[in-house]
């Protein structure tokens, strides 16, 4: 690979970091790209952009890599931010690192780095590419505790024929044993939050300087008022904490939590227990769906899906799919499904992509 140029998204963390200096390492021309991605308030104590930027020029000089900073903040307002807003207003739970891989990560960057005269692009992000028979594959991580291909599902052949992944064959202790041994400076640094503009913030007084406030009731399944929210974008399905219910046990001893919205009446229902039938789920149907391979599965087929980031497989079955919707039927009920998250779908370790949920039931 010697003189072979790509291009690393160095975040200032210890996965982008470690990233660069493996590609260095196996011969590879290596330039550093630090992207600025939000501007707002980036000098607030709640982002770190500042910071990250010193960290990563900092890991550049260390290993002997030019490093240049990119301001992608216009992109990103107008490509994620955007409809981060759209889909909270419409009482949804959206999930920005999806939209920010497929548009900014791997589009706006992608583009900058060919402009650079890159080969590929490289990201620490915890998944493998492998070129098969019918084209590239999106993999698992091999560490199954960091592995990020559900926020990757979204990529297409383009975009993983131009990536690579150094960290993705590595579990994140070893990660971190390399950039103690090189003498990183940040080899201990916390993992990010992910997502700039909230990061360790409270999240409804940030999402209150962008969303009106809309109260309306908020009932029991039964119908029963039990009090008022502060607006359907500020709840999201399966919360507990922040409902204002806490001490309100109605005798039955069990937690509230939030069970469904009903946008068109403005009322928050919300259910005690934690396996309460309204948290449960069986089907549910996904829209804007996008297929790593380019092509769908087909109807009918079993695969496992993730509803949600931090949850295990769950095995389902394709009942319907088309090319603007998908139905899967789980073999299990799943646990509050949420609109606007991604439902993503697995054949062993290979990532086949999904789509964004629409409904559950």
């Amino acid at each position: 690979m010697t003189g072979r140029r790509v291009v690393v998204g160095m975040s200032g963390g210890v996965d982008s970091s470690v990233s660069a200096w493996l590609l260095k390492q196996q011969g590879y021309e290596v330039i550093g790209l630090f992207m600025k991605n939000w501007e707002d308030d980036d000098d607030s104590e709640y982002c770190s952009t500042r910071q990250d930027w010193l960290d990563a020029v900092s890991v550049a000089d260390l290993i002997g890599i030019d490093i240049e900073a990119v301001n992608f903040a216009a992109e990103y307002k107008d490509r994620v931010f955007a409809e981060f807003l759209r889909e909270y207003a419409a009482g949804r739970t959206p999930n920005p690192d999806v939209l920010c891989n497929a548009e900014i990560k791997f589009k706006a960057f992608l583009d900058h780095a060919m402009r650079l005269g890159a080969e590929n692009i490289a990201t620490g992000h915890y998944a493998r590419v492998r070129e098969g028979m019918h084209g590239f594959e999106l993999l698992r991580g091999l560490d199954p505790t960091k592995d990020q291909s559900y926020f990757l599902h979204r990529l297409n052949q383009t975009q993983l024929a131009r990536t690579l992944f150094p960290v993705g064959e590595l579990p994140k202790t070893e990660v971190r044993r390399i950039a103690t041994a090189i003498g990183l400076h940040n080899a201990g640094k916390k993992d990010s939050t992910g997502i700039c503009f909230i990061g360790e913030r409270p999240f409804r007084a940030f999402l209150n300087r962008y969303l009106p406030t809309h109260p309306g009731p908020m009932k029991t399944p039964e119908g029963n008022v039990v009090g008022e929210h502060m607006g359907l974008a500020f709840y999201t399905l399966g919360q507990r904490k922040g409902i204002g219910l806490g001490g309100r046990r109605d005798g039955s001893g069990q937690p509230w939590f939030v069970a469904r919205k009903d946008v068109e009446s403005n009322t928050l229902y919300v259910a005690q227990g934690h396996d309460h039938a309204w948290l449960r789920t069986h089907t549910l149907r996904a829209t804007d769906l996008s297929w790593v391979s380019g092509t769908a599965p087909a109807g009918g087929a079993h695969a496992s899906a993730k509803t949600r980031y931090r949850q295990a497989d769950a095995n389902c079955r394709i009942s319907a799919i088309d090319t603007q919707d998908m139905q899967l039927e789980f073999a299990q009920d799943q646990w509050a499904v949420t609109p606007g998250q991604s439902a993503v779908l697995y054949d062993g370790e290979i990532c086949l992509g999904g789509g964004i949920i629409d409904a559950a039931a």
